[in-house]
């Protein structure tokens, strides 16, 4: 079976549906042999519809349907019926869900609050039947029009997770303790580096019942943005924060140096990041002393708030907090209510969208495969016994 539930990235096709054929009919009866035209409308085809839904977390539900296909509309018929309008499909995703074009890479739309609901494919429009072709000069028409064709495109859905605060930092930088340190959530926390594999989300207790979403992503190394270890694939996941908590490790060679290469590696993926707010939080500081810490103030980056932290004994936890809040009410409010089209309505390259897919298909492949071994022993073993 799959490692892991979350999936935040699948391929699907969607067909809207085609519109019925207008009806060409006559009408005849016992004591009106030349009624004239009644040839009804065809319906509509079928439209397909994103719509974001707060239940779902990850697209899985998604791997294994790949095929949403409309209903067609009906044909017209005598005495003037109206075809019946295909049904419509509506794809339910997670809030935070963007859809591209899977051939051009262009961005089609997102959704980002539950019950918002976009068209991502228009049905045909059903063809007119020959009773609306009636004139004085043409009172009976003997055509009618057939149904618009059907709409059929390849859909990109990725998932960005919705966030008010987003953890960068490299691999093994305490991340996930620190989320784990501050609220409910509890990530896979081990002592080497790429132990998050898969983004994890927490909420935050705040002062007054207030509380704010907190996202951490696997580590990002230098030369992430060129599709280095995993940052590429989860860079995205942080698009959408309204605040970049920084984390680097007290006992790092250079913090400023570190601070800078991870800058560097956002500016690369998307430059409008870097117009987020950040917070520089040095990690592991339970392992330097107050002297060497008073030491490495002076060399810490001027531009940024930075406050020393400890997510195993609890220092400086809640000015973080605090900090983060902070930066949030300044930055203008919640990830939710962030709307900035540089970093959301942008188009990706048609070749990164392949190569992604391409990456996790082969994944796939190799747990179908990894499965059809186990089912072979088991078998070797059944006829054995």
């Amino acid at each position: 079976m799959a490692s892991t539930n979350f999936i935040d990235y699948v391929k699907i096709l969607c067909r809207s549906g085609k519109g019925g054929r207008g009806s060409m009919h006559l009408h005849r009866a016992k004591y009106n042999p030349k009624g004239g035209p009644d040839g009804g409308d065809g319906g509509r085809g079928g439209n397909v519809y994103l719509r974001a839904n707060r239940n779902y977390w990850t697209l899985l539900h998604l791997r294994y349907d790949r095929h949403i296909f409309a209903g067609n509309g009906g044909n017209g018929g005598k005495d003037n019926a109206h075809g019946a309008d295909g049904e419509d499909r509506y794809i339910e995703v997670p809030c935070g869900t963007v859809a591209y074009d899977a051939e051009t890479g262009k961005y089609l739309c997102d959704v980002t609050r539950h019950g918002e609901t976009v068209i991502l494919l228009q049905g045909g429009r059903g063809g007119l039947g020959n009773w609306q072709f009636r004139s004085a000069t043409n009172q009976t028409p003997r055509y009618a029009q057939p149904g618009e064709p059907m709409q059929e495109k390849t859909i990109v859905l990725e998932l960005k997770m919705l966030a008010d605060v987003g953890l960068v930092g490299f691999p093994n930088a305490g991340k996930s303790t620190l989320v784990s340190a501050v609220s409910a959530a509890r990530p896979k926390i081990a002592n080497y580096p790429f132990t998050t594999l898969e983004p994890s989300v927490g909420v935050v207790p705040y002062r007054g019942g207030r509380s704010f979403v907190i996202a951490d992503i696997p580590g990002i190394i230098e030369g992430a943005a060129e599709g280095r270890g995993l940052g590429l694939r989860f860079l995205r996941h942080i698009e959408r924060n309204a605040v970049l908590l920084f984390l680097i490790p007290a006992d790092s060679d250079d913090i400023a140096e570190s601070y800078r290469i991870l800058l560097h590696e956002l500016e690369k993926y998307n430059p409008a990041m870097l117009q987020k707010r950040r917070v520089l939080a040095v990690s592991k500081s339970d392992l330097i002393d107050y002297e060497l810490e008073e030491m490495l103030r002076p060399g810490l980056p001027d531009s940024v708030p930075t406050i020393f932290i400890s997510a195993v004994t609890g220092k400086g936890i809640d000015r973080l907090k605090d900090l983060l809040w902070e930066a949030m009410e300044q930055g203008g409010a919640h990830a939710l209510e962030l709307q900035n089209e540089d970093i959301v309505h942008r188009d990706r390259e048609a070749a990164l969208l392949h190569s992604d897919f391409a990456e996790w298909d082969d994944a796939e492949e190799q747990d179908v495969e990894e499965d059809e071994e186990e089912l072979e022993e088991y078998d070797l073993e059944t006829l054995e016994e």
